[in-house]
């Protein structure tokens, strides 16, 4: 955005800190990912938080993958968010992981034991929630938790050694089972997991609870601003208490509200169903809210960048209109994007009058919205030619300023052309349009003196390559199907994706390049799927030219 505007609370903050010395006067933050799927557009409002701070104030910011649960962690997921930060156009100081700490954190533990502030519980899952009370009753202690410290040391070292199963005993901090705050009520710092994690093996069979984790590993890193969504504001005291026990630097945790847009979902849970459930095909499926599924579908980092920039940093939650995000790309894309012609839905034009074995060259600049056009191409030019088949009608009404018998149009970069007549097969379609055309009208050289108030896009018939095009729209068909009754999968768009198979496109589409955006004249901004290839052209629609869906509400 080019006006300057306010600090946002965080901002403030930094500032104010810097102003006082803390810290040395330095800042660092990390974007602390859990590896168990793919970021989507929320993560892209940390990134830029986390990153933007650091550039803004001369800091540093460390990628730290939370990797304390094997069971869901996945290289692949690490690559995806490695490509993802990468891409929205920011680089790390360290590429760092939980597991890196685990021998601090298991000594952490052991530390607290020795303090008489964690216990070994041999409680079920359901007792322990059960133990805790309610939040108005206080919870009630069980006969684990007056365990000796001894006794705590040799079963935890045991645990570690991989004497019991999964579910037969954890680690809990002994704090206070009548805390108003649940999760300060005795909570789990560390499971038994035999299984196999994606950095360390099988080397160890106990691993630390994300809440014993996180702001330990903030404190080893030594990070100034740890950077939360709201949801970890009740977390704070217990990241607090740890670390003032632990005698660890005094990493110190800020909540920012998480993003909510209308019309999908930001559940990395539902996410992972819809694309377990095959509702979608993978999670760079161009109607996610996935970073990759938006890149594919042909947004931009610099859009989305924006879109982060424009939503502003809170302390309240509220919902974003999914308008915003596609009003960032439109604005992006109308000053990059090319300008080319592709028909959708054709009907077959035969100029009368133009010689049948002509073919003729003109000239379309790449972006009229750049100085000088952004260079240009040429354009094969015959007789016959492809049009969309909503350019025409057989009885048009009075404002109609396309073709219809009797009217005329310009035809884009080229002539001035005239209705004369059409042919219709036995169900009574419209299968060809006949004109003439006006040898005077040509593009940038017209003398006809003749003005005509439509112009349609055209495809020659002989040049045109062949493409599929993927009209993508928005994935659900209610703004909020997280908070609608039943299932959220009950409200996704059945118009989500509509495909073309055949359409019919200029010659110069065929050099298309992935991760470029170009506007199919009068059709929208479209990118090349990375699934073309030489013999088929696969296209996704990025936006329509305006919002659609402002009408509908």
């Amino acid at each position: 955005m080019s006006e300057e505007r306010s600090l946002n609370f965080i901002e403030e903050i930094v500032e104010e800190d810097l102003a006082e010395g803390k810290y040395g006067g330095r800042v660092l933050t990390r974007f602390p990912p859990e590896p168990n799927g793919y970021l989507h557009i929320g993560h892209a409002k940390s990134i830029c938080l986390n990153f933007g701070l650091a550039k803004k104030y001369n800091g540093k910011t460390n990628l730290r993958f939370d990797d304390t649960n094997p069971t869901k962690e996945e290289t692949e997921y690490v690559d995806s968010i490695k490509e993802d930060v990468k891409w929205l156009g920011f680089d790390w100081a360290e590429e760092l992981y939980a597991s890196d700490y685990f021998d601090n954190l298991y000594q952490f533990a052991v530390t607290l034991i020795k303090k008489g502030l964690a216990y070994v519980d041999d409680s079920s899952a359901d007792e322990i929630a059960a133990q805790k009370g309610t939040p108005t009753e206080p919870g009630t202690p069980n006969e684990y938790r007056s365990r000796s410290v001894e006794e705590n040391l040799q079963l935890f070292t045991d645990m570690k050694a991989g004497k019991y199963q999964d579910g037969d005993k954890v680690l809990r901090a002994k704090i206070d089972l009548a805390s108003p705050n649940m999760l300060l009520r005795d909570p789990l710092i560390y499971r038994i997991k035999h299984a196999h994690h994606h950095r360390t093996g099988d080397a160890w069979c106990i691993y630390p609870m994300y809440d014993f984790a996180h702001g330990q590993s903030d404190a080893i890193e030594e990070i100034t601003h740890s950077i939360c969504t709201l949801e970890f504001v009740s977390h704070r005291p217990l990241y607090d208490l740890f670390i003032e026990e632990l005698n660890l630097f005094p990493s110190k945790q800020y909540e920012f509200a998480r993003l909510n847009m209308t019309y999908t979902v930001m559940s990395k849970r539902k996410l992972m169903q819809l694309v377990a459930e095959n509702h979608v095909e993978g999670w760079d499926d161009p109607r996610m809210s996935t970073i990759s599924g938006l890149r594919r579908r042909g947004y931009t980092a610099a859009s989305i960048r924006e879109f982060c920039e424009r939503i502003g940093v809170a302390k309240r939650e509220n919902m974003i209109d999914f308008s915003l995000l596609e009003f960032c790309i439109r604005e992006d894309l109308n000053k990059t994007a090319w300008r080319r012609m592709a028909v959708l839905d054709p009907i077959k034009m035969i100029i009368t009058n133009y010689p049948e074995e002509q073919t003729e060259t003109m000239h379309g600049e790449n972006n009229p919205e750049v100085e000088g056009g952004d260079g240009g191409r040429d354009i094969p030019f015959s007789n016959e030619l492809w049009i969309e088949r909503e350019d025409f009608m057989e009885e048009p009404p009075k404002k109609f300023f396309r073709l219809g018998v009797g009217l005329s149009v310009r035809l884009k970069n080229a002539y001035i052309v005239k209705c004369e007549d059409f042919k219709k097969d036995a169900d009574g379609n419209v299968t060809e349009i006949y004109c003439t055309y006006i040898p005077e009208s040509k593009s940038g050289h017209d003398t006809s003196g003749i003005n005509v108030k439509g112009t349609i896009h055209w495809v020659s018939v002989p040049h045109a390559k062949t493409a599929e095009v993927r009209m993508y729209d928005r994935l659900f068909k209610v703004e909020d199907p997280s908070n609608e009754e039943g299932d959220f999968k009950e409200y996704l768009n059945p118009d989500s994706l509509t495909i073309l198979p055949n359409a019919y496109i200029e010659p110069d589409l065929a050099n298309a390049v992935t991760g470029k955006g170009y506007q199919f004249i009068r059709k929208g901004y479209f990118t090349l799927d990375k699934l073309s290839t030489d013999d088929k052209l696969v296209f996704n629609r990025t936006v329509t030219l305006k919002d659609g869906w402002a009408v509908k509400k």
